[in-house]
């Protein structure tokens, strides 16, 4: 450590030690300064300096980016933050971190304060103890991922047995590159390691996200042979209902469907209270019976609205009265429906011009436009598509406030939506998606087309459609959301188009020309015929015989008489 740190004593408390480590690790690294570390992770430098500082715990996304600027591992840093978590809520329960996840899942870490699924995570445990492949479908809002991370994931690691005991638990998303990205850890395309379990949460982004029906077919063919035979590789699909449908299309796809699969059923009355009041209860915080009384009647009336009720609960929590969660401070966050999008509002409103704008940007991003009737949803968005949005620091800002209100999730790599809820329940992101849906709908194409194009060297001589380039020409606004990447792709086309446009005038000039002179060649030779013919139908008749000039007389010369 460099003598003029000051760390604070590890004993003071687990923000204080994770601030001490985070510390020696940039010390190790060579100090690098705050404003180059900034510039590798695109947060700003007063915002790593504040992780290192030791007055409040940073956020996961923070902490990582900084473990990726010193040029460290990132493995292990993520369970010593739950762990600093955990103890700093045990320190003081109910008073700086929320019982509440609102938009976000509940991850396996989090599984003391998941309540209310006790039944369905047993029911899943043991549907995949049974079956090779299984499938847990479910509509928007009804807690899969929690389920499956939260419910599914502690009781895969603490009750296997026998062959299966020590499984490793992998957690994966399709993404728009399914088999590209994840080969490695398919049971049938790369190393197989036995008694794991390979969860493939959100698999709908499979039909929504990923373009190539090859790659997609590559990728499912890679996941059913563990159907039907002793592998102990499990894998379990976590499928939105809306499309099951799309699955059904598939026949292994669709067996699993009809004979492995577990549907996600509503809370009864008893579990929505568990869910409600146990996490309170564990941060030593109370629950208004008044306020669960209605907040069990709201989420009866609505469906599958664990989303909202998690975000209302937590918006609750920011306007509790002491250690009671109160009816009065629900009603003031918006209630079930409107606690979403006061939330966004909120910090939408307090961004000056240039922030909404990049916030706009940011959000419309992060969003999958469906066709065909099919709903909108999300995609996570790497961080080279961010770094196009606008200056850095502003840019961070706004990252910063989304996800500080929970809004948005975060970290080194990639960033998208919370929930997919947040597209129903913000109108004015609703707004924004219904005035661009056409012109998302290319800009989908536009990166996908132009990661792939990035994959196979950037050929010079790629080919865009006439089409797609009269699109482009449509929306002229798009060009200032481009990313470097997607400018290059598109010049890269309409250069290849410009030379076969020209390539194709110079080949129908030259055809014209051969035509000209191939006629005039033939009307030529048809003249030179026709001139022969002539000569000859009149030879005979100009065949006249000259006079016979007289004899020399020998003195001189021959004159005309």
């Amino acid at each position: 450590m460099g003598r003029h740190e000051n760390p604070l004593d590890a004993s003071a408390g687990p923000v204080a030690e994770l601030a001490g480590a985070l510390r020696r690790l940039r010390h190790d690294a060579g100090n690098p300064p705050y404003q180059r570390m900034a510039r590798r992770c695109r947060y700003s430098a007063a915002t790593l300096s504040r992780a290192a500082a030791g007055k409040r715990l940073p956020t996961l996304g923070v902490l990582l980016a900084y473990v990726g600027a010193c040029g460290a591992s990132s493995d292990g840093w993520e369970a010593r933050w739950h762990h600093a978590s955990k103890e700093l809520t045990a320190q003081s329960p109910g008073r700086n971190i929320s019982p509440y996840k609102g938009l976000t899942r509940f991850d396996h870490t989090d599984h003391a304060l998941y309540f209310g699924r006790e039944q369905l995570a047993e029911d899943l445990w043991d549907l995949t103890r049974r079956e090779p492949v299984a499938a847990l479908l479910g509509p928007s809002g009804s807690g899969k991922s929690s389920l499956l991370r939260a419910g599914l994931v502690p009781r895969l690691r603490q009750r296997e047995s026998g062959p299966a005991r020590g499984a490793v638990v992998r957690i994966i998303t399709p993404g728009e590159h399914p088999f590209t990205t994840h080969r490695s850890l398919l049971p049938s395309a790369g190393a197989q390691l036995p008694g794991t379990f390979l969860i493939v949460d959100q698999f709908e982004e499979l039909f929504t996200l990923c373009n190539d029906p090859a790659e997609r077919e590559r990728f499912i063919a890679a996941l059913l042979p563990a159907r039907g035979t002793s592998s102990r590789f499990r894998v379990v699909l976590g499928v939105r209902a809306d499309f099951s449908s799309y699955c059904l299309e598939h026949p292994g796809l669709a067996a699993v469907v009809r004979g492995a699969s577990l549907a996600v059923t509503r809370m009864n009355p008893a579990e929505l209270r568990e869910a409600i009041v146990k996490p309170a209860q564990a941060h030593g915080l109370v629950v208004e019976r008044a306020l669960t009384a209605r907040l069990t009647a709201d989420v009866a009336d609505n469906g599958f609205a664990l989303p909202l009720l998690s975000h209302a609960l937590l918006e609750t929590w920011n306007r509790r009265r002491g250690r009671t969660l109160t009816l009065d401070s629900y009603e003031r966050a918006g209630g079930l429906h409107g606690a979403i999008a006061q939330s966004a509002e909120d910090v939408y409103t307090r961004l000056d011009t240039a922030q909404a704008d990049v916030a706009r940007r940011v959000l419309l991003r992060m969003i999958a436009p469906g066709a065909d009737g099919a709903p909108d949803t999300r995609r996570s968005v790497t961080r080279s598509e961010l770094a196009s949005l606008g200056d850095g620091r502003t840019t961070d800002k706004v990252l910063e406030s989304l996800t500080r209100a929970r809004l948005i999730t975060l970290d080194t790599a990639a960033a998208g939506l919370a929930h997919e809820a947040l597209i129903s329940a913000w109108p004015r992101l609703g707004g924004w998606i219904e005035q661009d849906r056409e012109k998302l709908r290319f800009h989908r194409w536009l990166t996908e087309a132009a990661g792939a194009w990035e994959a196979v060297g950037r050929e010079r001589d790629v080919r865009i459609s006439p089409v797609r380039l009269a699109q482009f020409g449509a929306y002229a606004s798009l060009r200032e959301d481009l990313t470097s990447l997607e400018s290059d792709f598109l010049a890269a086309g309409t250069a290849t188009h410009r030379r076969a446009l020209r390539d194709r005038r110079a080949a129908r000039a030259m055809g014209s020309l051969l035509v000209v002179t191939t006629a005039f060649a033939a009307a030529l030779a048809w003249k030179q015929r026709q001139l022969l013919r002539t000569a000859r139908s009149i030879g005979p008749a100009l065949s006249v015989r000259p006079p016979t000039p007289p004899p020399w007389n020998g003195r001189g010369p021959w004159t005309a008489p």
